[in-house]
């Protein structure tokens, strides 16, 4: 009696597929077995080569990126001091007796001076923005004396509301005091 292998083999002779498989046979059959996530990819190498380079440019434009905004946010904070040191010195100066201004006037708050003080406070303040405006001048003009001129004059004014408002309290204290004495000798 036959194997039963060899009975199988007898009878499906004539219908075995002879022909030979096409040449990417093999890489088409990987292929599929790959889109159906059984085999790990064998092309990482290729597919790392074709990564690298859209990643090298993307992380080239954000160190351009970058690299241009801390340099404009470098020349946008360009003031007296960047000039010279003798400017640098000025400012120091301006800001140091601009400070003791303040405080005086923080010194003279109370309730009748409560309004020249506020008053004071934002004519500073409108005058800190111009000087923002001025830096930023400064550092598109390429230290123009125009600009520098402008920024000194903007402390000095700064200076001199202060040095007026303490002149309107101590007016005010002295006509305060005046009344007070008139009021109690009559």
């Amino acid at each position: 009696m036959k194997d039963p292998i060899e009975k199988l083999f007898s009878r499906l002779e004539n219908e075995f597929d002879l022909e030979h498989p096409e040449a990417d046979h093999t890489q088409r059959f990987l292929d599929k077995l790959n889109n159906q996530g059984e085999l790990p990819l064998i092309k990482a190498d290729k597919q790392w080569r074709r990564l690298w380079k859209p990643l090298v440019g993307v992380a080239a434009t954000i160190v351009l990126l970058l690299t241009f905004v801390f340099n404009t946010s470098q020349e946008t904070s360009r003031d007296l001091a960047s000039v010279s040191p003798k400017m640098a010195e000025t400012q120091d100066f301006f800001l140091i007796s601009i400070n003791e201004e303040l405080s005086k006037l923080q010194e003279e708050k109370s309730p009748e001076t409560q309004q020249l003080i506020q008053d004071a406070m934002d004519r500073i303040k409108v005058l800190e923005d111009e000087y923002e405006l001025l830096k930023t001048d400064l550092t598109e003009s390429g230290d123009d004396s125009r600009v520098i001129y402008a920024m000194i004059s903007n402390f000095q004014n700064r200076i001199d509301v202060l040095k007026y408002t303490l002149e309107q309290i101590n007016i005010t204290k002295q006509f305060k005091n005046q009344s007070n004495a008139t009021s109690n000798t009559i």
